[in-house]
């Protein structure tokens, strides 16, 4: 299956829409390896209650060359558990350097994974990392309007829905349910997420900022299709650290994520 029929499967299956975000922080512990030890527990321990899981490329990149080895590791362990793969990366960049990109984090070991994309140097730039995620099996999810406060600086008056009729375009050359080019459309604009689901009827939406980042199930529901498929909440620090690094707690979080989420679209 590609990314998104993986994705909309497991949320039928499982009946959730949670995307677990794994963001290890290096001061948050002894040393790497308790690092390693307790990232791999919490997505054991959580993935009967996500969708998928989401490493943020940058946590593991900040503890260098061994970071990165602990990032596969937790790649090739969500493998094992079934659970779909979404490289929060947010890369972009001109030409072959975009089509590098597309390389590492869409092809070889990471065939069928998705990917985080940034529009803001131009179209052209998406298409080495559509051409690849097409070609592997996976998706890519591009940045339309971030989670944070400061997007508007360059994301409004229309900026967004500018990319978001992008996305739709490029959608419309694929069949299928859901199509390979999801959207990143934060949580916290919950009065944005009904005109972005009608202006991408065919994209996955990636809703960062749920927990937090104070984004509640109650704001989401205008993202979801009926039926509750096309969109993935995604928590992190609320997940990973929802009570220091009590993975229990961990637990507990993302069932509660999960079940609120299922309350809000009776699912």
């Amino acid at each position: 299956m590609t990314f998104a029929q993986a994705v909309t499967d497991r949320t039928r299956r499982l009946n959730t829409r949670l995307c677990v975000g794994l963001d290890p922080r290096l001061d948050a512990y002894r040393d790497l390896a308790h690092l390693r030890a307790h990232t791999l527990d919490v997505l054991e321990a959580t993935a009967p209650y996500a969708a998928c899981v989401k490493p943020q490329l940058a946590f593991y990149e900040a503890a260098g060359l061994a970071g990165l080895q602990v990032l596969e590791e937790v790649c090739a362990a969500a493998h094992t558990l079934g659970l779909p793969v979404l490289l929060d990366g947010k890369r972009g960049d001109i030409g072959s350097t975009a089509q590098a990109y597309a390389q590492g984090w869409l092809t070889g070991r990471h065939a069928g994974a998705a990917l985080t994309v940034n529009p803001f140097l131009g179209f052209e730039t998406l298409t080495p990392f559509v051409d690849t995620a097409r070609t592997h099996g996976g998706a890519v999810f591009v940045l339309v309007k971030t989670s944070n406060p400061g997007q508007a600086d360059l994301q409004g008056e229309g900026v967004s829905e500018r990319v978001a009729d992008e996305v739709t375009r490029l959608n419309a050359q694929e069949d299928g349910e859901y199509a390979s080019v999801g959207a990143v459309v934060g949580a916290t604009h919950p009065r944005d997420l009904a005109a972005f689901r009608a202006q991408m009827p065919r994209a996955l939406l990636l809703l960062p900022g749920l927990g937090a980042q104070g984004a509640t199930a109650a704001d989401l529901a205008p993202a979801f299709d009926l039926g509750g498929t096309g969109a993935l909440a995604s928590a992190s620090r609320g997940v990973q650290y929802a009570r220091g690094l009590d993975v229990n707690a961990s637990v507990a979080a993302a069932q509660t994520f999960r079940d609120e989420l299922n309350a809000v679209l009776k699912a």
